[in-house]
């Protein structure tokens, strides 16, 4: 949600800015001083937070496609917040993302793999002296 809040604000923010240019750098100050520009870094930021949090338990063939959801969510918003014109061709697009989301959640989020404790061949250190039986 928040990359999707993130990006319309963003893309709100962009049209009331007009065209910019990164060899103009008071244009990119400019932007980024706008509410709405500033407000859609916020989200996008809290996107990235959420995002690295996830991979720290998930399999990124999990949570990539998992943040696909925030495909259908944007267009949602592009139609009825901003009000863009969506075409035939993307809505079946989202159709499409929203049934291949839909495939990977079947899946487990995180394959198995043995805990490095686990490991007999592990050198023992001195904080874990290896045990003799």
């Amino acid at each position: 949600m928040f990359a999707s809040a993130g990006d319309a604000l963003l893309s709100h923010g962009m049209k009331q800015t007009g065209n910019i240019s990164l060899h103009h750098l008071q244009s990119v100050i400019f932007a980024i001083a706008n509410p709405w520009v500033a407000a859609g870094i916020l989200l996008l930021l809290a996107f990235f937070a959420a995002y690295t949090s996830a991979l720290s338990w998930a399999d990124l063939t999990y949570v990539l496609p998992a943040t696909s959801v925030s495909y259908i969510l944007l267009t949602l918003l592009a139609k009825f917040y901003l009000h863009e014109t969506i075409s035939l061709t993307r809505w079946m697009g989202v159709l499409l993302i929203s049934a291949g989301v839909g495939f990977v959640t079947q899946g487990p989020a995180l394959t198995h793999r043995p805990h490095p404790a686990d490991s007999s061949d592990r050198l023992p250190t001195a904080a874990s002296p290896r045990m003799e039986s």
